[in-house]
Formats: structure tokens, C-alpha cells, sequence
């Protein structure tokens, strides 16, 4: 192990088998860790999943208002309070965020907060309409107590930030990209995935994939999508998917549901699309509009949350208002007609959005908490 690198605890609510941005970049933090030398023990909820090195699950039950996640009790394994640990690092301000707080505080460690999520963008999920405000007032002063008693936040964009410092937020806090796995996600030849999906290679392809959450608003894409001489396609699941099929059946458009898809396949389906459609107005970072771009393909997406500085206007894909269903076909025509040049600059930029790069500036911010 190498003598530079702290050993850094990470605490997260959400982790494999889950598939979201959180659990990807939490994983992918912790590999590329782990393969410089460093330690960074990984806390998580149990689930059906086999624990690698250095990954410690808790008990934990299933949360029934939102599918996928789990409510971790709050400890820390002895394995990790055993450990010579130099920061704690939280993907959460719930269960296993508290946790780490906690440990860090009675170990007089340094404490880092990662703000992933905006909490309060999913109170309809647990609350009758009528309780939603209580319910994001309460959760937007949860986020504030949390990531005050932070020596450091984090957030994946500008935009994040902008917002966390809108809370009232105190502490100091830095944006700090995820980054992408550009060694898994560059063009790859397409053939074999158009296949297995019967889809059309003389038609152009414009699709999202990622949860299907009613907070992601595709059901606008699905509006979008009439009118548009593409093939349009979903990847993915969650729980607005039976809707948005009876939706789509309803629409005078080509539009086709693929499924959950194996990481693995996710290069391909990239690198299959002219077009990454994107209007979820809710997003920290938009990962996936990132892994598309390292793939080559441009996205057209809502000038709204982190997808505002994500995109680049006119250089990695378009910008449309939210709301404004016309002015998404319109991004998304553009997008296709400019896709050649655009693609070009998305692939010249594919070392800035890299979690390479994001490792580098995560040791320097924990180096100088130390």
C-alpha cells in the first residue's frame, strides 16, 4: 500500500446490486482507490450481492417507497473500526452517512460529505400532495444540519453547488466531477447489439437510458417523439415504466423498451445512438449524458439542474427549456443533424470527464484535510 494515499472509510445508503449513478461511482472510487495503493473501505446496506475486498455490508431492510433502496442500520463494522483510517467519506446524510459521522467525530477524523442527491426532488414519493412542502422544508433542513458538520463537501457539478450553497450551507464546499470510466465506456462496434435488439441500422436511433423515475420527466421524451424521424429507445427500468409504455402506445411514434441492460452492454448502446435524449430537470451531474459523450454521442437535453453545465450548447449537444416539448424535438433535430461534428468534440474531451482525473483532485482535496 502505497505511504501517500489515506485511508479513507466510505459510508453509502447505496451500493451494488443497485443500479444508479451513486453505486457506480462509489464502486468505481473504491476500485480505482484500491488499485493505486490506497485503501478505501466501502460501508454498505446487505443486499443480494458478494462483497469484494474491502467491502463491509450492515443489516439493513427494504425502503418501500423507493425501489432499490435499502435503510441500513447505522454502525460501522469492527472490521473498519479496526482499521488505521485517516478521513470518512459520506455518499449519504441518512443511515450509514450518520454513521460515518459519528465515527469520524469520535476518532477526531476528518469528515466529507458527498451531495449525490437532491433529497427533497422526492417527496412525492413518500408523502399525499398535500404534505409535499412539510416534507422538503423538513428534508432540505435535514441536508443543511448533515453537510454543516462536514469539513468538506462535495458536489459533482457547479450547478450542485450553487444549490447546496442555496440550503444555507456553511461549510466549504467544492465541485468534484465523478467521473467517467473511459476505459469501459469509448466507441465499440454496434452490430451484435443492434441485433440482439432488432433494431434498424438505416434509421436514426435517439434513446435514454438510466431509471425510469417519474422525477426524470420521460414522459416528455415520449411527446418529443412525435413528429421525429427516429427510432427512439429506452433503456433501463424503475417505477414509471408500465406508465410510460401505455404512454408510448397512445403516441404516433416509434419507440421501442429494451430493458434493463448489463453494464456491459451500455458502451454499445451508446455508441449505437446518434443521439442521447435527456430531460430529467433533476440531475447532480447527469452521468449517463457524460458516458454517452465518451462514446462519441452528443446529447440534446432540459437547460435545468446539472444537465444546464453538463451539456455544452452547441459543442456537445443542445440545450432545450424546460417544459418546452416543441424546443426538445427541435435539440433533438439538431442534435442529429450536427451529430458528426459534435461527436468529434465530445471524444476530444473524454480525458476531462474521466474518473482518472477525479481520483487526482479527490487525493489532493483529502491530502489537504490531513
Amino acid at each position: 500500500m502505497s505511504e501517500d494515499l489515506p485511508t479513507v472509510a466510505a459510508f453509502t445508503d447505496s451500493y451494488l446490486p443497485t443500479v444508479n449513478g451513486v453505486t457506480y461511482t462509489v464502486s468505481t472510487w473504491h476500485d480505482r482507490w484500491q488499485s493505486r495503493g490506497g485503501e478505501m473501505p466501502v460501508v454498505y446496506p446487505r443486499a443480494d450481492y458478494d462483497a469484494g475486498p474491502a467491502e463491509h455490508a450492515v443489516p439493513s431492510l427494504r425502503f418501500p417507497f423507493y425501489e432499490g433502496y435499502r435503510m441500513a442500520l447505522p454502525r460501522t463494522p469492527s472490521a473498519v473500526v479496526d482499521l488505521d483510517v485517516d478521513v470518512v467519506h459520506a455518499h449519504t446524510p441518512f443511515g450509514l452517512g450518520l454513521a460515518g459521522l459519528r465515527f469520524a467525530r469520535k476518532h477526531d477524523l476528518p469528515f466529507v460529505a458527498s451531495y449525490h442527491t437532491p433529497t427533497a426532488e422526492y417527496a412525492n414519493y413518500v408523502v399525499p400532495d398535500a404534505a409535499t412542502g412539510v416534507v422538503r422544508r423538513a428534508s432540505e433542513g435535514w441536508e443543511r444540519w448533515f453537510l454543516d458538520h462536514a469539513d468538506l463537501v462535495l458536489t459533482p457539478s457547479e450547478r450542485t453547488r450553487d444549490h447546496v450553497w442555496d440550503l444555507g450551507v456553511d461549510a466549504p464546499v467544492e465541485p468534484l466531477p465523478n467521473g467517467v470510466d473511459i476505459q469501459t465506456f469509448q466507441p465499440v462496434d454496434t452490430d451484435d447489439f443492434l441485433a440482439r435488439h432488432d433494431l434498424r441500422e438505416d434509421r436514426p436511433l435517439v434513446g435514454y437510458t438510466g431509471r425510469h423515475g417519474y422525477e426524470k420527466h420521460l414522459s416528455d421524451l415520449l411527446a418529443a417523439a412525435e413528429g421525429l424521424d427516429a427510432t427512439v429507445v429506452f433503456g433501463g427500468d424503475g417505477p414509471a415504466r408500465d406508465d410510460l409504455e401505455a404512454e408510448a402506445r397512445e403516441r404516433d411514434a416509434d419507440v421501442r423498451f429494451l430493458g434493463f441492460l448489463d453494464r456491459e452492454e451500455l458502451p454499445a448502446f451508446y455508441s449505437a445512438l446518434d443521439a442521447f435524449a435527456f430531460p430529467s430537470p433533476v440531475e447532480t451531474e447527469g452521468l449517463v449524458a457524460l458516458e454517452a459523450n465518451a462514446c462519441g454521442t452528443p446529447v440534446a437535453g432540459v437547460n435545468a439542474g446539472a444537465l444546464a453545465e453538463t451539456i455544452d450548447d452547441g459543442e456537445t449537444g443542445y440545450h432545450y427549456e424546460r417544459g418546452d416539448i416543441d424546443g426538445f424535438r427541435e435539440a433533438i433535430e439538431r442534435t442529429l443533424d450536427e451529430r458528426e461534428r459534435l461527436a468529434q468534440n465530445c471524444l476530444s474531451r473524454r480525458e476531462e470527464i474521466s474518473v482518472e482525473r477525479a481520483i487526482d483532485d479527490l487525493e489532493e482535496l483529502y491530502g489537504e484535510l490531513r
